[in-house]
């Protein structure tokens, strides 16, 4: 009689590749940086700032300097909040204020590495290479497509399915579909 090897939490062992997630994911700046909450986040903030600014008519010019404003200015407060509250003792280990810095400073850049496709669509409406409506709302499509990576990427590193990837992008990307929705009514 074999007996079969299990996990810490009892679970038997995979033996396809659905257990382990492609090397691009694996990488640790993927997994510390852009698949993060901070990413998923930011692209709803970026997403929310489309739908306040772009609501009244505004150009594509002017969403874009709301939204890249914005986003620094949340990106700074979350650096900050997160050295601080980083900074001193943790799990028997003091962390200096430099290393709190550092890890905080990583940790953030998923918030704006989150605005660098929506910021893009948007400058594209601002030097008229498509119009300010169509830049608007593509970049709002867009953040709804950024957010279902964001999901599968999750879901994948955690070795699922791919019909719970789906779901799991699905799930994530429905906030950004709640934010399409926002704008069509303020619209």
């Amino acid at each position: 009689m074999v007996e079969s090897q299990s996990d810490a939490a009892g679970r038997a062992p995979s033996d396809g590749a659905a257990a382990r997630p492609p090397k691009l994911l694996a990488h640790p700046f993927m997994r510390t940086t852009f698949a993060t909450e901070e990413s998923v986040y930011g692209v709803i903030l970026v997403s929310g700032m489309i739908v306040v600014a772009g609501g009244h008519g505004e150009s594509s010019w002017s969403v874009f300097w709301t939204v890249l404003v914005t986003v620094i200015v949340f990106w700074a407060a979350h650096v900050y909040a997160g050295t601080v509250a980083r900074h001193g003792l943790d799990h028997e280990r003091m962390i200096g204020l430099r290393e709190a810095f550092r890890i905080s400073f990583r940790r953030s850049l998923g918030l704006l590495a989150s605005a660098l496709i929506p910021s893009f669509i948007l400058l594209l409406g601002a030097t008229r290479a498509i119009p300010d409506q169509y830049a608007i709302w593509t970049a709002l499509w867009a953040g709804v497509g950024v957010l279902a990576v964001l999901g599968w990427i999750a879901f994948s590193r955690r070795g699922s399915s791919w019909p719970i990837r789906v779901a799991g992008a699905l799930g994530t990307a429905s906030f950004g579909i709640a934010m399409i929705v926002l704008k069509a009514f303020i619209h």
